[in-house]
């Protein structure tokens, strides 16, 4: 009995060698036709083997020496079928036919799988390459405005920046890449320098995100992901036109990108030139001065703006990184009248023409170097970024006298020239039923100033940061988050004096000129706990979320050291060397239902600060300028966004969104009031039809936008009361077989904004401030031709 086993046991040992010997390893690929972005999470399916794709796309078979059918399938594309031979050598590259066209959709909660965006406590919104394309606008945030809850601080109609629940500037962090972006978001007027065409996925976190992002995400992030890595074996690109009439845009972006097997790249260069913008009026009131416009023109409004970027990767089973060099060049006019009073004795003629660039303007240029780097080891995936951002700075302004300074010798009224360096370091592990992160980030800034106008100090900046963030699955539906960060900054201000001199009377009666100083040197240091604790519960077609979470930020150098007059809003800003960090708690619900034909949404939100940091106008002037002072108040701010969707019929789409921020000062200067820039009620009514395909035009898309605004009357002075609005935009979309490549169709876009010329004001517009409406009726016509 013992030999028939052991003679046995040979045999079944030499079977299993031989079916080893006979088994080949067959590596491959699966994207999507259109876009030719890899596709995660995709499972081909055999009789004897099957696999599942990684992030970037990629799959590994096992297949003995016969041929075999295998089914490969994804949530939102055609499933396909194939067969393969153990003898194939080349790498197999799957194209998956997206099954759902709908350009505009956007997935709420924030991660590439849908099973993990459920699983997430945090409430967030992915916002995919499809709804860039299809709703793209002059810069990235005003693409972005359709999403409930994140709206714009627009300056002209080439720079704006992002504000979410009503809450911007330092408050909301951009992360690109993994590196947070950093230029002079400080400013009203100053924007936000992205290219916004090559990015393929943004996620958008509505509420205070300090845990993981540090210091300046108390409101929300806008984190722009890094792109996926090509295919194997391909190369491709796309050219991107776009042209408007409003301000007679004319914009080209051109990318390519490349992979042999382990090693790929990208490139892309944009360029884009643009006229004054018009507004449905021919005059503005500014400060009981009315300036005339002609021919509508908000005239120095023009600019141009040029931009560059490449990088180059490498991947493997259980590495990746990649290098991304990203350069943005612009120059850009501010409205003249604008700018103080002064323009009333200027002698340049602003209405020479529509396209010049005359004083005042800005000029930047935005150099960005960063690495990203993932190891994946056994039981630890290790994340590794590393950047370096130089931002340069030019406002340029006609050189005027302004009380005891003389005139100047230039036009070069204030340089900021910004460096920063920073390092993150992250370790994803698993531990039963818990995944663990843990990590660290540092940043350095270096910040000096130049000109002859000062407004705020040079400065050094340093912060760093460390946490612990554990997701908890008790059971498949059922999911705990929670963490724990502390954070460390200081900041070291630099002495400044006038450049020229100021008399100042002197105890004996006497009068001295002297040269003021402006800022000294002090060193500041600040620390404070961050935290959050979330829970998500999945049943059936519902999921429920509640995340509870304590932020800080740091303050900034204009509200500790500022001291001078900002002419953009012709007034005298004084910082406070006495502030405290800003600490917000808040609470946040998600309940998201989708059945059948029928999705809906809710998100309310409260929020406490402590001591929100903002300017706030005092009774003194400072020759003839009133003076504002950066103060601390308690702020209580609670709301949210409704979202609801239908399709009505299999061609026929109607989605609606709503949201609303409420904020009351509870202490300081300003009890009983809100607090400046705070959104008011806004609704949106979109309907979608497909018209299916006509003629060349295949794939036809309808879009009607009705975006309605109430007023907001609950305003802290010296704000004034916007007006309520309705605003009407049109679209149609659709795909192009212009060069007989009908898997990668030309993109056609057509679109009417402000269809009836509505003369209406945002009140969370830098230009809003003097009485400027908003862009007029504006036809805008865009190429996406890949190749």
């Amino acid at each position: 009995m013992v030999i028939r086993l052991l003679m046995l046991s040979l045999v079944l040992n030499l079977s299993v060698c031989a079916i080893a010997q006979q088994t080949s390893i067959i590596e491959g690929s699966v994207v999507d036709s259109v876009s030719l972005k890899p596709l995660s999470g995709v499972t081909i399916l055999g009789t004897d083997s099957y696999a599942v794709t990684n992030d970037l796309g990629e799959f590994q078979l096992k297949l003995p020496e016969k041929s075999q059918v295998f089914e490969v399938s994804h949530l939102g594309y055609a499933s396909a079928k194939f067969t393969l031979i153990a003898s194939r050598n080349a790498p197999l590259v799957i194209k998956l036919k997206p099954s759902s066209t709908a350009l505009d959709e956007v997935s709420v909660n924030g991660k590439t799988n849908m099973r993990l965006q459920k699983e997430s406590a945090t409430v967030s919104v992915s916002v995919d390459e499809a709804f860039l394309n299809a709703n793209r606008e002059n810069s990235l945030m005003q693409t972005l405005r359709k999403i409930p809850g994140v709206s714009t601080m627009t300056i002209g109609s080439g720079q704006s920046k992002p504000t979410i629940r009503g809450l911007g500037f330092n408050r909301v962090s951009v992360v690109q890449n993994g590196i947070k972006h950093e230029a002079q978001q400080w400013g009203s007027d100053h924007g936000l320098e992205i290219d916004q065409y090559g990015i393929q996925d943004i996620r958008i976190i509505k509420g205070p995100a300090s845990l993981m992002y540090g210091s300046d995400a108390i409101a929300g992030v806008v984190d722009i992901q890094p792109s996926k890595a090509p295919a194997i074996n391909s190369f491709g690109g796309e050219v991107n036109i776009l042209g408007e009439t409003n301000n007679d845009l004319l914009a080209v972006s051109a990318g390519v990108q490349g992979r042999k097997k382990k090693w790929y790249y990208r490139a892309r260069l944009t360029y884009r030139d643009y006229a004054d913008f018009k507004v449905p009026t021919d005059r503005i009131n500014y400060e009981n001065y009315v300036f005339k416009l002609y021919d509508n023109d908000l005239r120095n409004t023009a600019g141009r703006e040029a931009n560059g970027s490449f990088s180059f990767g490498y991947v493997s089973a259980n590495f990746r990184s990649e290098t991304f060099v990203s350069n943005v060049n612009a120059k850009n006019g501010f409205f003249a009248n604008a700018h103080g009073l002064e323009v009333r004795s200027s002698r340049i003629d602003y209405d020479a023409s529509n396209r010049d660039i005359d004083l005042p303007f800005h000029q930047v240029n935005h150099l960005k170097v960063t690495n990203n780097t993932t190891v994946n080891l056994d039981e630890h995936t290790l994340h590794f970024d590393l950047g370096y951002q130089n931002n340069q700075r030019e406002e340029h302004s006609e050189p005027v006298p302004h009380g005891y300074m003389p005139t100047p010798p230039n036009s070069r009224e204030r340089v900021f020239t910004k460096n920063t360096y920073s390092l993150n370091v992250k370790d994803i592990f698993k531990i039963e039923k818990h995944t663990l992160s843990a990590g660290i980030n540092t940043e350095l800034q270096n910040n000096n100033i130049g000109g002859w106008g000062f407004l705020i100090p040079a400065y050094d900046r340093y912060t760093a940061g460390a946490y612990l963030f554990d997701h908890f699955e008790l059971t498949e539906d059922l999911h705990l988050q929670g963490g724990l960060r502390f954070d460390a900054g200081r900041v070291n201000t630099k002495s400044h004096y006038d450049w020229y001199r100021s008399p100042r009377n002197n105890p004996d009666g006497s009068t001295s000129n002297v040269y003021l100083q402006r800022a000294e040197n002090r060193t500041l240091d600040f620390g404070s706990f961050s935290g959050s604790v979330g829970i998500s519960y999945i049943h059936g077609n519902t999921t429920y979320k509640l995340n509870a979470g304590k932020s800080f930020r740091m303050p900034l150098a204009h509200e500790l050291a500022s001291d001078g007059v900002n002419y953009h809003m012709y007034r005298y800003e004084r910082g406070n060397l006495d502030l405290e960090p800003e600490a917000s708690y808040q609470l946040d619900a998600e309940v998201t239902h989708t059945s059948g034909r029928f999705n809906f949404g809710v998100s309310p939100f409260l929020n406490y600060f402590e001591n929100y940091i903002y300017l706030n106008p005092t009774s003194n002037y400072f020759e003839t300028l009133q003076i504002y002072e950066y103060t601390q108040a308690k702020v209580f701010r609670t709301g949210g966004e409704v979202a609801a969707g239908m399709q009505v019929t299999e061609d026929f789409r109607l989605d609606a969104t709503a949201e609303y921020v409420y904020s009351r000062q509870t202490s300081g200067p300003k009890e009983g009031f809100t607090i400046p820039f705070s959104p008011p009620l806004i609704g949106m009514l979109s309907a979608n039809y497909n018209l299916g395909n006509w003629s060349l035009f295949k794939d036809v898309n309808l879009n009607a936008d009705l975006r309605v605004a109430a007023a907001q009357t609950d305003i802290v002075p010296p704000e004034e009361i916007t007006a309520g609005y309705q605003m009407l935009n049109l679209a149609v979309m659709s795909k192009l077989n212009l060069f007989n490549n009908q898997n990668n169709p030309t993109l056609l876009r057509i679109k009417l904004n402000n269809v009836f010329n509505t003369e209406y004001y945002d009140h969370t517009s830098f230009y809003r401030l003097i009485d400027v409406p908003e862009a007029g009726r504006n036809l805008s016509v865009s190429l996406t031709m890949p190749f």
